[in-house]
């Protein structure tokens, strides 16, 4: 096993390798590449098959690469209705190759509609990726038409590696796989679809968008922080932006329902969102069956002290006495995980503590026979304990984590994950330092701002595996760095109570947001008066989407169910 120095010099050594190859590439696409294009005027359109086998040339990419290829392409015909209605589209898959021969390849799918609307747009992945996101999705809570069915080209890749789990981080052993995956294959794909889209259509795109959650969320942010001139528009939803931090907080989770007696199994996981509800669901004017109005309950909700139908859900005594309370060892770990963890360190991003997650008021995976419930479950507190090592029955977050903590950090894949100290982790902290200098951190967007793009962030109150108050963050840094006005002439970020990450039992949000981001973008329509629809908690109950820091608050008399009966308050939800 290579010392950490030894290895951290390794891992520099390349990246100064992969800044030189890339500074190169650049000249060459410039003199070569731009050549190219500028003779798309005499070029014709292929057809689908002539697609097949196409080499695309390492100086049109414009990171260092040995060339991408076509391995397969299909003649798919219209298919499906309503917002999931496709025409008739030609798929493409292939291969970006890597420098480094022991690196995967990027694996990418670009399909190519016969109607193009002369758009292009991009899907962001999930977890550690390792699948290619299928080109035929939506963009994420959105219940517009699909992309390809309005006619974009539509790409994406499963950013250089092949895990169909997207848990697995043993591929960050290799440094450009690391780096592919921390956001240089998302220039590459584009770089690599641009070239096919321009060869089929004989015709450049009008405007490109990217779309994505979680892990595409913050690939989407990455994209316009460095490439800002191949990007319109960008959603990006419950962004994975500070994979550092991010993933240490993951871990902190792991390690605090790690401890005896600390986990909670899902009764008492519904106590404590019964007793979240009764004491805080009113507090927004109305009892919905949602929390809106989030700092004020978290200021003044306690487990220790809270009641339940007159009963106090601490147990007697603070000893566990069965799934009806809970114990003081459970008290414990729930408030440790809602406070800050601090760090003996700064990290790249300017962060220097986790900021911790809104657990007192989320369903951590309760008894209900809603089919979502077993996903909420696996991605807040899992089925059973973390323990090491963890398995697919605990905390989804909390594998990747201790993936992330043996493979990318430590580099000891026999290291006991839930024994890293988050706050002093020691030898550790330039390894952090540089993982954190990858991330999605940087709060000065004005290159993209200034060539017209625009970006939508949403992220849900409830979110336990990439916390509320980490977006929160971001989006206050960039209004530190750039102004507030500034930032409100290219970006929403809108915060949505009960949702939780992806997917959601209390409030599950649905918008056409790709309609609204191009119609800012496309035609300057501010946007203004937003609804999101509800399709699992209460099905077709809608709230008004509140700019953060604001919350829907209800006006006093109205359909509950209605987001004409709310309004938007902004008695300061903000960290």
């Amino acid at each position: 096993m290579l010392a950490f120095t030894s290895l951290n010099k390794q891992h520099w050594q390349f990246s100064q390798t992969l800044r030189r190859l890339t500074f190169i590439a650049t000249i060459i696409f410039v003199v070569f590449g731009v050549g190219r294009l500028n003779s798309l005027a005499d070029d014709h359109p292929l057809t689908c098959s002539q697609l097949m086998g196409m080499k695309i040339p390492a100086a049109s990419i414009g990171l260092p690469t040995t060339g991408a290829v076509v391995t397969a392409t299909q003649s798919v015909a219209a298919s499906g209705t309503g917002t999931s209605a496709i025409g008739a589209y030609c798929l493409v898959s292939g291969n970006i190759m890597p420098i480094d021969p022991t690196a995967p390849n990027i694996e990418f799918q670009l399909a190519l509609p016969a109607a193009w609307n002369h758009k292009i747009l991009m899907l962001g992945g999930g977890g550690f990726d390792g699948t290619i996101p299928a080109p035929t999705g939506n963009a994420p809570n959105s219940n517009g038409l699909v992309p390809l069915g309005r006619g974009y080209a539509v790409f994406a890749s499963d950013s250089g590696h092949q895990d169909p789990n997207g848990a697995d981080g043993a591929f960050t052993v290799n440094h450009e796989a690391l780096l592919n995956f921390m956001g240089e294959a998302l220039k590459k794909t584009h770089d690599t679809a641009l070239y096919l889209v321009e060869a089929f259509y004989a015709a450049r795109p009008y405007k490109s968008y990217f779309a994505g959650g979680s892990t595409g969320g913050r690939e989407s942010l990455t994209v316009i922080q460095r490439w800002p001139q191949d990007w319109d528009g960008a959603i990006a939803f419950y962004p994975a932006w500070d994979f550092a931090a991010l993933t240490l907080g993951q871990l902190n989770i792991a390690e605090t329902f790690a401890a005896p007696d600390a986990w909670l199994d899902p009764a008492k996981r519904g106590v404590l969102y019964k007793a979240a509800l009764a004491n805080c669901d009113a507090l927004d004017g109305v009892a919905d069956g949602v929390i809106s109005n989030v700092r004020a309950c978290l200021e003044t909700f306690n487990p220790a002290t809270a009641m339940l139908s007159g009963v106090p859900i601490r147990c007697p005594g603070g000893v566990d006495t069965g799934d009806t309370c809970l114990s003081d060892a459970q008290i414990t770990a729930l408030n440790k995980v809602n406070h800050p963890v601090p760090f003996d360190y700064r990290l790249a991003s300017g962060e220097t503590k986790y900021l911790g997650n809104n657990i007192l008021i989320a369903d951590l995976g309760i008894p209900s026979t809603n089919p979502l419930e077993p996903i909420i479950s696996e991605l807040a507190l899992g089925s059973v304990p973390p323990a090491f090592p963890l398995t697919s029955s605990m905390m989804f977050d909390g594998q990747i984590a201790d993936s992330w903590i043996r493979y990318t950090v430590v580099d000891n894949v026999s290291y006991n994950s839930l024994t890293f100290s988050i706050t002093n982790p020691g030898p550790y902290i330039p390894r952090l330092y540089y993982l954190s200098s990858l991330d999605a951190i940087d709060y000065d967007l004005s290159r993209f701002a200034d060539k017209g793009g625009k970006l939508l962030m949403m992220h849900g109150t409830a979110d336990m595996t990439v916390t509320t108050r980490g977006t929160e963050y971001y989006y206050s840094r960039l209004q530190d760095t750039m102004g507030g006005w500034r930032v409100n002439d290219f970006v929403r970020f809108y915060e949505v109570p009960g949702f939780q990450h992806a997917l959601s039992t209390v409030f599950n949000p649905a918008w056409d947001n790709l309609t609204e981001l191009e119609n800012w973008v496309e035609h300057g329509a501010v946007p203004t008066n937003e609804v999101v629809t509800d399709t699992e908690g209460v099905p077709g109950r809608t709230r008004p989407l509140c700019v953060y820091p604001g919350w829907p608050k209800y006006k006093g008399s109205g359909d509950v169910n209605s987001a004409s009966s709310f309004t938007c308050a902004y008695s300061d939800n903000r960290w």
